[in-house]
């Protein structure tokens, strides 16, 4: 029984390994641009950031972040490959309408 639990999260690892995401790494990007507030109640925001290190050094992407958030702050990203969706309706919550 417990070998059957060892070799289910190993083909779990296995898998994630080859969809070519590696979440075991965090990497660092700094915030550039709060673009706006998203989310239901507007609790969401959306900011431009770019990357510091890794094999996507240099690109500049949106991300949705969820607490305070300020310009030149660092998030560790567990993932960089996807990006936010562009907000599309002006949101008139928040601090940065």
């Amino acid at each position: 029984m417990g070998s059957n639990k060892q070799q289910r999260t190993k083909e779990v690892r296995q898998e994630g390994m080859k969809s070519g995401l590696d979440t075991s790494r965090a990497v660092p990007a700094v915030v550039e641009e709060i673009i706006g507030r998203t989310g239901f109640r507007g609790e969401i925001t959306q900011v431009k950031c770019r990357i510091l290190q890794g094999d996507e050094k240099g690109k500049t992407m949106r991300r949705n972040v969820k607490g305070t958030i300020r310009l030149r702050d660092i998030l560790m990203l567990r993932e960089t490959q996807i990006e936010a969706r562009r907000i599309r309706s002006k949101v008139t919550k928040g601090a940065f309408t």
